[in-house]
């Protein structure tokens, strides 16, 4: 007797196990609306939609309409909300597809509502109705839900021009790109460089006759170099030297070229010259003009 009273309720938790394992999702209390915008209310088409039982008449969906599905998702025999929820639409004939998620309550309720402005383009254009079907599952071991519930034919606009689908985006190989570049700067004609070096050697004898006419004094140059040979010598020596710096740019250097020459050129310069300024200022504080 205690073997008997021990297997009622095992059995009873068996078959309450099994009842659980065996439940699938699904859906009741549903309803497929088409609606006008600007109708009434209770205007338009209203179907009832049932599990397994595919309407067998099209949906017609024009493009000013208003598709609304309400319906209550379930586990077994309880209302629940599930983790999907979605209306698919496919176009049998090229096998595209897209879905649209529903919003569901806790309490299983849920609504969806679209127009054709939520149909992508390359299914609005199909041959042939589209195929909808409803989708309803979850995590755990229930048998989810993926059955057709009716057929969708899109009623296009006669005065609307069909939206063109475009090329999507592939990534590959392109063509090879050939660089054009600049070519390099060329120089002058020659008879221009002739012109104007001309015009700066005759300003030489022009100066040198101005420097006479107001007296200057050429009788301290051995003084000037037998004080600070050096500094005088490398001061007046690289600006020559940066003379000719100038004169390779123009003629064979490029900016790579003249760009450091010019620099150490330069840095001569500057400390040959402190020197022999300091040389001049010491022959200016002991009276020599």
């Amino acid at each position: 007797m205690r073997f008997s009273a021990l297997g009622i309720p095992l059995f009873i938790l068996a078959e309450a196990t099994s009842l659980v394992s065996g439940a699938a999702w699904g859906f009741s209390d549903a309803t497929v609306t088409v609606q006008s915008k600007g109708a009434g209310v209770g205007a338009g088409t209203k179907e009832k939609l049932a599990e397994n039982q595919p309407l067998s008449q099209a949906i017609q969906l024009g493009a000013s309409d208003t598709l609304k599905i309400i319906l209550t998702t379930k586990e077994g025999n309880t209302a629940k909300r599930p983790h999907q929820a979605f209306l698919n639409f496919k176009d049998a004939g090229t096998g595209l597809e897209t879905s649209f998620a529903f919003t569901v309550k806790d309490s299983g309720k849920g609504k969806l509502e679209l127009t054709q402005k939520d149909i992508p383009s390359q299914l609005l254009t199909a041959s042939s109705d589209l195929a909808a079907s409803l989708i309803v599952a979850s995590f755990g071991s229930s048998t989810p839900y993926n059955k057709a519930a009716f057929t969708i034919k899109i009623k296009r606009d006669s005065g609307e021009p069909l939206i063109g689908t475009e090329e999507p985006m592939r990534y590959g190989k392109l063509p090879e790109i050939h660089h054009i570049f600049k070519s390099d700067p060329k120089s002058p004609p020659r008879i221009i460089s002739l012109f104007f070096t001309a015009i700066v050697l005759a300003a030489l004898p022009v100066l040198l006759g101005i420097w006479l006419f107001l007296g200057a004094n050429v009788n301290h140059l051995s003084k000037a170099l037998g004080n600070s040979p050096v500094s005088h010598g490398l001061f007046f020596g690289s600006i020559l030297t940066m003379e000719g710096v100038f004169f390779m740019y123009y003629t064979t250097w490029n900016l790579f070229q003249t760009l450091p020459a010019a620099a150490a050129v330069g840095l001569i310069t500057f400390l040959g010259g402190i020197r022999a300024l300091s040389e001049v200022q010491e022959r200016r504080l002991v009276g020599l003009r």
